[in-house]
């Protein structure tokens, strides 16, 4: 499967910003780490981050005709108000696409705790730290294996 791992603004500096939330590992860590998982189950992925809105969206649009099959997308606080990345995410149907947050989005502030982009990806998974970039993973296989 060819897969599109996208992150948003801030999680480049992952290891570096707000430990007690987000972790140690650094975002070459995690890249390494979902590369690993994604060769293990036979995929390609690309990976990438942009800390602007009009980039991710860029990416996303280009989706639509490079044979991406699914998009995993931590959009980071655009999370919470781009109906822009939501409406680009809508815009290319036939990819399957998994939402990711490495908190518990839904117990942190009450700004964090509503996705605008959620309604337009197949399933969210967030609170499960960076493991939830591999959950994400098998859960692109669960839903394109049915």
């Amino acid at each position: 499967m060819k897969i599109l791992l996208i992150n948003g603004p801030n999680l480049n500096f992952l290891g570096i910003r707000e430990k007690a939330v987000y972790g140690e590992e650094s975002y070459e860590g995690l890249l390494a780490m979902v590369r690993e998982a994604a060769a293990a189950r036979g995929d390609e992925i690309d990976c990438f981050q942009s800390n602007h809105e009009g980039a991710i969206i860029d990416r996303i649009q280009e989706a639509y005709s490079d044979g991406t099959e699914g998009i995993i997308i931590n959009p980071g606080a655009y999370t919470h108000y781009s109906y822009a990345i939501h409406d680009a995410l809508r815009s290319v149907e036939a990819i399957r696409k998994i939402e990711v947050h490495i908190s518990d989005i839904s117990a942190r502030e009450e700004f964090r705790r509503i996705s605008v982009t959620a309604p337009a990806c197949d399933r969210q998974i967030a609170g499960h730290g960076l493991q939830g970039y591999i959950e994400a993973i098998d859960a692109l296989h669960e839903i394109l294996d049915k």
